[in-house]
C-alpha cells in the first residue's frame, strides 16, 4: 500500500515537473570526440531564468568563515555552512581545473522531495563542487559529502560531471522527512561512448560498491551505502540486490517521462548512431513493464557513436526539434505555414475531455542559457577548458568561447546587466531574444539567415582556437598571469563582439522581413531601384498546402466570384 501511495504522488509530480523542469545534458568522452577532448552540454530551461554568465574568482578564507546557501531556483535563503580555506575560480559551470557540471531535474518519488531543514539544493551543490574540486571524482566526493552532512533540499537530480580525462553521470534523490541526506549512484561513461539525460533518471542496474575509493583510477562506479537498503525500508524494492535499478525504483518511467524527457536522449543518440530507431516506440511514450514493474524496453545508458563528434557537432545537437522523425515539430499543422517548431505552453491540453500533448524537444524557446563545456587534457588547465556559452534558444543563439582561466566577464553577459523584468539593450540575453522572437513569426524563412550568420560566427571562433591556444601556451610558459590576461581579453572581446554583431543582425532582419515582405538583398546589401530607393520587395505569400488547408476549413468563403 505504501508503494502505491508513493507512485500516485510520483505520477502527479512527473506531470508538474514536465511543465516546470526541462533541461538537457549530453556527455561526450575523449574517445568519442574528434580531438580527444571531453564535453558536456547543459540547457538551463526555465520561463523565469535569465541568461547570464556567472563568475566567481578564486579566494582564500579565514578559519571559521561561513558560506551562505541560497536556493538557486528561488533565491530562498537556506542557511550557512562552513567555508573551505581556498576556493577555485569558476566561469559559468566550469572551474579553473577544467571541471564542469550540468544537471537535469527528474523529480522522482514526491515524498523524497525537499527534505525538511536541509541546507543544500541542487544548484548550490553544483557551484560548491566547482569551487572545491580539481577532478570529476573529487567533485562527486564533495557533492555527496555535502548532502550527507547538511541534507539535500531539492528533488531528484541527474548530474553530468567532467574533467579533461573523464565524464561521469550521477543520479541522486533525497531521503525525505525523517532521514538526512540522499541516495545516489555515479557511473563513469566508458571511453569512446556518449551519454545523455533529460529530466529522467537513467541509471538502472549497476555493480554495487561496498567502498567508495575516490582516489582510485580504476573504480568506475560509486554509490551511497544505503542506496538499496533505503529503498527496501520504504517498501519500494523487494528483489535481489543484483536486480535493483535506481531509476526504475526511485523514478519509474511512464508516458510523460518517456515522451517529454527520454525522447531528447533518443534524438541525440539517433543523431550519432544509426541503430536507435528500435527505441522509437519507447521514446514516444509506449513503456513496456515486467512483473517487477520495471520498464523492459528502455534505451541503454550510453552508446557508441558511428563516428567521432566535433565540438561544432555537439553545438548543433543542442538545436534539435525532432527533425526527420515521425514527430518532427516543423511538419504538423501546429507548426503553421512557416514550420515553427515550438508550441506555446502548456505542455498538455484537452479537447472534449481528451488529453493531448505538445512535444518537448532539445531546443526550446524558454532556455535561459546553454553551454558546451570542452576540457582538453593536453593543454594547461586555464587554457585547456573552453566554456562555449550561449543565451536564450540554442537553435537561434551563438556559442561563444570563454576560456576557463579568464578573470573577468564580458559586460554583455555579466550578471546584473538586465533581468527578466528589466530590458537592457546591451544584454546578450535580450539581444538574442529579439532575433529569436522575430524569427518565430516566419520561422523557416528567417531562420535560413539566422543559421547562416550563426554558422559564420561559430566556425570562425572554432577556427581561431588553435592560434589562440598556441599563443596562450607560449605566454603561459614564461608568464602565467599574462597568459590568463590574454585569454581573458580574447574571451571578453569575442563575447562583446558577438552581441554587437547580433544587434546589427537584428536590424538587418527587421529591414529585410518587415510587414511580411522580403526586401531584395545580396550578401547583406539591400538592392535599390537604380534611383536610390529600395527595390520592390518579394511577396511570397504562403505555401500552397496552407492555402489548401484554408479552403478545406472555409469552403467558398474566400472564393472570387466572377
Amino acid at each position: 500500500m505504501k508503494k502505491i501511495f508513493y507512485l500516485i504522488f510520483f505520477t502527479f509530480s512527473l506531470l508538474m515537473n514536465s511543465e516546470l523542469n526541462a533541461c538537457t545534458n549530453f556527455l561526450i568522452t575523449k574517445g568519442a570526440s574528434t580531438d580527444g577532448s571531453t564535453m558536456i552540454t547543459y540547457a538551463a530551461d526555465s520561463h523565469t531564468l535569465f541568461g547570464e554568465l556567472y563568475f566567481t574568482p578564486a579566494a582564500d578564507y579565514s578559519e571559521g568563515a561561513m558560506y551562505d546557501v541560497y536556493e538557486w531556483d528561488t533565491g530562498k535563503f537556506l542557511g550557512k555552512i562552513p567555508q573551505v580555506s581556498h576556493t577555485y575560480s569558476v566561469v559559468g559551470n566550469m572551474n579553473e581545473y577544467q571541471v564542469a557540471v550540468g544537471e537535469t531535474t527528474y523529480g522522482g518519488i514526491k515524498q523524497l522531495h525537499h527534505q525538511p531543514n536541509a541546507l543544500i539544493d541542487y544548484g548550490s551543490l553544483m557551484y560548491l563542487a566547482l569551487q572545491r574540486a580539481k577532478t570529476a571524482r573529487e567533485a562527486i566526493k564533495v557533492m555527496t559529502e555535502l548532502v550527507a552532512e547538511f541534507g539535500y533540499y531539492s528533488e531528484g537530480e541527474s548530474f553530468s560531471i567532467s574533467d579533461p580525462n573523464e565524464v561521469w553521470v550521477v543520479d541522486m534523490i533525497g531521503k525525505g522527512d525523517g532521514q538526512k541526506g540522499a541516495v545516489w549512484v555515479a557511473r563513469l561513461v566508458p571511453d569512446g561512448y556518449v551519454c545523455a539525460h533529460a529530466n529522467q533518471a537513467r541509471i538502472t542496474t549497476f555493480p554495487f560498491q561496498k567502498v567508495n575509493d575516490f582516489t582510485s583510477k580504476t573504480q568506475n562506479t560509486y554509490n551511497s551505502a544505503d542506496v538499496i537498503s533505503f529503498a527496501r525500508g520504504k517498501e519500494l524494492f523487494k528483489g535481489k540486490d543484483k536486480d535493483f535499478s535506481f531509476s526504475d525504483t526511485y523514478a519509474p518511467v511512464d508516458f510523460g517521462a518517456a515522451r517529454f524527457c527520454e525522447i531528447r536522449v533518443w534524438a541525440m543518440f539517433r543523431a550519432v548512431n544509426s541503430k536507435m530507431d528500435k527505441y522509437f516506440d519507447y521514446a514516444k511514450g509506449i513503456v513496456k513493464k515486467g512483473k517487477n514493474g520495471y520498464a523492459t524496453n528502455r534505451m541503454p545508458l550510453w552508446i557508441k557513436p558511428d563516428k567521432k563528434v566535433s565540438v561544432h557537432d555537439v553545438m548543433n545537437l543542442m538545436r534539435d526539434h525532432l527533425e526527420g522523425s515521425e514527430l518532427d515539430m516543423t511538419k504538423d499543422i501546429g507548426a503553421g505555414p512557416y514550420g515553427l517548431p515550438y508550441r506555446w505552453r502548456g505542455l498538455t491540453w484537452k479537447v472534449d475531455d481528451v488529453q493531448y500533448c505538445n512535444e518537448r524537444a532539445t531546443a526550446t524557446q524558454q532556455t535561459g542559457f546553454s553551454f558546451v563545456a570542452q576540457s582538453r587534457s593536453w593543454l594547461p588547465n586555464p587554457i585547456g577548458g573552453i566554456f562555449w556559452f550561449s543565451v536564450d534558444d540554442a537553435a537561434s543563439s551563438v556559442y561563444t568561447p570563454m576560456y576557463c582561466g579568464m578573470t573577468r566577464i564580458p559586460e554583455t553577459y555579466a550578471v546584473g546587466n538586465g533581468n527578466m523584468l528589466k530590458f537592457s539593450e546591451n544584454s546578450a540575453f535580450w539581444v538574442f531574444n529579439q532575433v529569436a522572437n522575430f524569427a518565430y513569426l516566419k520561422y523557416n524563412v528567417i531562420m535560413k539567415d539566422v543559421r547562416k550568420k550563426q554558422n559564420l560566427l561559430e566556425t570562425k571562433y572554432i577556427a581561431y582556437t588553435p592560434a589562440i591556444d598556441k599563443a596562450a601556451v607560449e605566454l603561459y610558459n614564461s608568464n602565467k598571469e599574462l597568459a590568463c590576461e590574454f585569454i581573458t581579453d580574447y574571451s571578453v572581446t569575442q563575447g562583446n563582439n558577438t552581441v554587437k554583431e547580433w544587434k546589427e543582425f537584428y536590424q538587418f532582419l527587421f529591414l529585410k522581413y518587415k510587414d511580411g515582405n522580403e526586401m531584395k538583398e545580396e550578401n547583406g546589401v539591400f538592392k535599390t531601384n537604380g534611383s536610390g530607393q529600395a527595390a520592390g520587395p518579394n511577396q511570397p505569400g504562403y505555401p500552397e498546402w496552407w492555402y489548401r488547408e484554408i479552403i478545406k476549413q472555409t469552403g467558398d468563403q474566400f472564393k472570387v466570384i466572377e
